[in-house]
């Protein structure tokens, strides 16, 4: 059995989930999969049921029927009906909703629209924005009145290309963005991952990023969150224009080809492991893994201190290490080598493998590389 079998892809990984929303289910995912979750909501939905912006749009659709209306999130389009009927006009929306092209971005925004008992004109089969403008342009959409359904993700030129070829676009603002109530879990992130002590980060709408990279700024962490995130941490989006405010950054993503949760795991078990560093020290197959290490298939956690010595170790596998440099490698480290000793005497202990780190006397420490590696390693 292979030890991905065993323990699952994502043994020994430590992922932070930063959704607000279907937290829950996204980390379970992860943690059937081996993962350690780390949640932090970077934002909070509020809905609009009591908000006037929301109810003088509907009323001006309700009056003065639009061309087409364009759904394009369940949660939005099932508040936008139940706010509605909590107002008492659920009825007169549905009825001027049955007379309009209505667009539904995507199956779970069309299972929606079905549920509500109206049926979609049409849905892009890439649940992509960019295929919802593509296609109203060509029909052409001068002179035209465009309900568009907004869902707290930026739009990148949608709405302005709309309006640049002659459309007349209204906004119906569903749900807001706003930052979480208890900022202490999202601090607790940050921290994480600015230590990196995480190995991936998940995203599942573009706001929660900007609110990472805007706590951080408040924080002044940004330049070590940034650094994190381009070196060490894996960020994973849901979709592109979720990775939109990373990328503008500077920091590489990485994508499901479907925008879906179960995908977006997925993508993080092929590329988590793809990072880990495996060697061939003292007979055994040694994977060092985020706060874990696999010895050949047994799957074995390490204290943190301990993790740090083995990442520094292994950047150079088989060289003597000086118990200097091990001591500014540990988390806090002070100035009493004697530290040093203790984390080794744990991480040996961890490992279940003494012999896996060697004591070279008076010089320090080194990874037992075997014999048959060390040409392989000696430039390394």
């Amino acid at each position: 059995m292979r030890d991905d079998e065993q323990h699952g892809p994502l043994a020994g990984f430590t992922v932070g989930v930063t959704a607000a929303r279907r937290a829950d289910e996204l980390a379970t995912l992860l943690r059937r999969r081996g993962a350690a979750v780390v949640h932090a909501p970077a934002l909070r939905i509020v809905p609009l049921a009591d908000d006037g912006e929301l109810l003088a749009a509907t009323e001006e659709l309700i009056d003065s029927a639009p061309d087409v209306v364009l759904a394009t999130t369940a949660i939005g389009f099932r508040g936008w009906i139940e706010a509605a009927e909590g107002w008492g006009i659920g009825a007169q929306l549905l009825d001027r909703l049955r007379g309009v092209e209505l667009l539904a971005r995507g199956p779970k925004v069309k299972g929606a629209v079905r549920a509500a008992g109206l049926t979609e004109a049409w849905s892009p089969a890439s649940e992509s924005m960019a295929e919802v403008l593509e296609r109203l342009l060509a029909e052409g959409v001068e002179g035209r009145r465009i309900a568009l359904q907004l869902h707290g993700e930026p739009l990148p030129g949608f709405v302005e290309s709309l309006r640049a070829a002659g459309a007349e676009v209204i906004g119906v603002p569903v749900y807001r963005w706003m930052p979480p109530e208890d900022i202490t879990p999202l601090d607790r992130l940050l921290d994480l991952t600015v230590a990196r002590d995480l190995d991936a980060l998940t995203f599942t709408s573009a706001p929660a990023a900007a609110s990472l990279l805007g706590r951080a700024e408040v924080r002044g962490l940004l330049p070590e969150l940034l650094s994190a995130l381009r070196d060490d941490v894996v960020s994973a989006c849901v979709g592109p224009v979720t990775a939109l405010p990373l990328q503008d950054r500077g920091i590489g993503t990485v994508q499901p080809e479907r925008f879906r949760l179960g995908p977006l795991v997925q993508t993080l078990c092929r590329e988590l492991p793809t990072r880990a560093r495996a060697l061939p020290v003292a007979g055994h197959r040694v994977e060092i893994r985020g706060h874990a290490v696999l010895v050949d298939d047994e799957l074995r956690p390490v204290p943190p201190a301990g993790m740090a010595l083995l990442h520094t170790l292994a950047r150079r596998p088989g060289w003597v290490v000086p118990r200097a440099d091990l001591l500014r490698a540990l988390p806090g480290s002070g100035t009493d080598e004697h530290a040093v000793e203790t984390a080794m005497a744990r991480l040996r202990t961890a490992l279940g493998v003494p012999r896996i780190v060697q004591t070279v006397v008076k010089r320090g420490y080194r990874l037992a590389l075997d014999p048959a590696s060390d040409a392989k390693y000696a430039d390394s």
